[in-house]
């Protein structure tokens, strides 16, 4: 936390901290004990596991004094750097990304947000914040401003009471919110991330968070701003700025590429970093947690280094040479009942898979998993390296335009098994095949029922119209047989 005020600060005040230094003038020395300890544990944690590393032709991760780290995409979700990834710890003002997502998620840019006693007085003086005086009041994009660039707690507070219409109701949304997102190990207790003992998050799950929260532009650019200017109003009456302390988005620690990222600290969570970076088609976010000062950022750069330097994206569709399509000839050419000499399905063009740069993709293993529920989606296939999930890709129903993917009609390569991966005798890759039967049995029965209801419609249809019919010459019958009885009455 960083003790920040806009407002005037009165002189009584400086003299009784002036007072209390000379009071406590010894505390130095029992910091630096501390700032000693505090250095003997990082380098303990240096030498920690790095879960990655235990991957086979996995990429060697740096060593990191943080207790916990991840490197992950942020599209796809894909892992490349993982160190305790799953251990629950204080996440202190990282909290605010998903504060300010759920603020932005729920509310408007433009609305006025008003500063309740309870937003201004819950939060310590001491604590990060922008020196907002109960009853002012400023939009909710200042507000998200204020929340990301100054770390203002008792801005969290009040754009959660803007949300929610109190406090307590924002953070059951919070954890609510954060399950959505698939997080597993985390529970929220306040909108800032001030110390609690039930207020934890893990590194995996606040990447989850910011999976969500770097998708957004408008929040890319609010948390990527180095310095806000808040300009005075007829509801907030200081012109002033707020500086962001991200070093990284500063320019303080130059680095190609930064999208934006949060800053954390209180005692007991040590340093906490969240960073979203994009270089060579990769869109990476980076968490840290529980580390010292500066290493936060240099150990955050080191990462993104490891992740661009070692890393490739492959697309599916450009790669993809293992689909076939059973009897693949009754869908295209001559045969072709809907009319078109095209495939039906087609895999995803945008899908993409992140892999270390000596594999190719050759060397990934893939299933196909039929139980994917969408509009065009009719499979998924997930694809691993060495055990490692790499990515995935949808197989779609077809839009016949010139980028269908064309799936691979060679009969020597072909069996019928149905979503399995088998060793071909032509090939020592592996053939994965789509059963077509599969993937239409439903449009097929569906098609049986109309045309049963059709038959037994018109044989319904018909068997009135003959009964009609009937009728008619039965009726047609009488009154000829009495035409006939009254011409027998007469004696000609």
């Amino acid at each position: 936390m960083f003790f920040t005020y806009r407002k005037r600060v009165p002189t009584l005040f400086l003299l009784t901290v002036f007072l209390i230094f000379f009071l406590f003038h010894n505390y130095s020395l029992t910091a630096y004990a501390t700032l000693e300890e505090l250095a003997a544990e990082a380098e303990e944690r240096k030498q920690l596991p790095i879960q990655s590393n235990q991957i086979d032709n996995w990429p060697i991760g740096p060593k990191i004094s943080a207790q916990s780290a991840i490197l992950m995409d942020a599209n796809t979700g894909v892992i490349l750097y993982a160190k305790n990834i799953h251990e629950k710890l204080y996440p202190a003002s990282t909290t605010k990304i998903l504060t300010t997502l759920i603020a932005l998620e729920n509310g408007d840019l433009d609305d006025m947000v008003s500063f309740s006693h309870e937003a201004v007085f819950t939060v310590p003086g001491d604590g990060s914040n922008m020196g907002m005086d109960e009853g002012e009041a400023i939009t909710l994009e200042e507000c998200l401003y204020g929340i990301m660039v100054g770390s203002a707690n008792e801005v969290a507070n009040a754009a959660a009471e803007y949300t929610s219409g109190s406090i307590d109701d924002f953070i059951a949304l919070m954890n609510t919110r954060a399950k959505e997102l698939g997080c597993t190990n985390s529970h929220f207790t306040n909108t800032n991330g001030l110390h609690d003992p039930d207020h934890y998050t893990t590194s995996y799950d606040l990447a989850m968070i910011s999976k969500a929260f770097f998708q957004n532009e408008m929040l890319c650019k609010i948390s990527n701003t180095s310095r806000y200017h808040f300009e005075p109003s007829a509801t907030q009456p200081d012109d002033f700025y707020k500086l962001n302390k991200h070093k990284l988005i500063n320019g303080e620690i130059p680095y190609d590429g930064i999208l934006g990222g949060k800053t954390g600290y209180t005692d007991q969570s040590r340093q906490t970093l969240v960073t979203c970076a994009e270089q060579n088609g990769m869109k990476l976010i980076c968490v840290v947690l529980k580390e010292e000062s500066p290493d936060q950022f240099t150990d955050t750069a080191e990462l993104f280094d490891y992740g661009f330097q070692n890393f490739q994206v492959l697309n599916v569709s450009e790669n993809e040479e293992k689909f076939n399509i059973d009897n693949i000839n009754f869908f295209q050419a001559d045969n072709d009942i809907f009319g078109s000499s095209k495939p039906i399905l087609s895999i995803d063009k945008d899908s993409y898979v992140i892999v270390p740069n000596m594999a190719g993709f050759s060397n990934l293993d893939s299933t196909i998993d039929y139980s994917i529920v969408g509009d065009d989606h009719v499979a998924e296939i997930n694809y691993t390296y060495n055990g490692t999930y790499v990515g995935s890709a949808y197989v779609n129903l077809a839009e016949y335009t010139e980028s269908t993917f064309e799936f691979n009609t060679d009969p020597s390569q072909s069996a019928n098994i149905d979503g399995e991966r088998i060793n071909s005798t032509t090939n020592e890759e592996d053939t994965i095949f789509i059963n077509i039967k599969k993937v239409l049995s439903g449009i097929l029965i569906f098609g049986a029922a109309i045309i049963f209801i059709f038959i037994v419609h018109a044989v319904i249809v018909n068997k009135n119209n003959a009964r009609r019919r009937q009728n008619r010459v039965e009726r047609k019958k009488r009154r000829k047989e009495r035409a006939r009885s009254n011409l027998d009455d007469f004696d000609f």
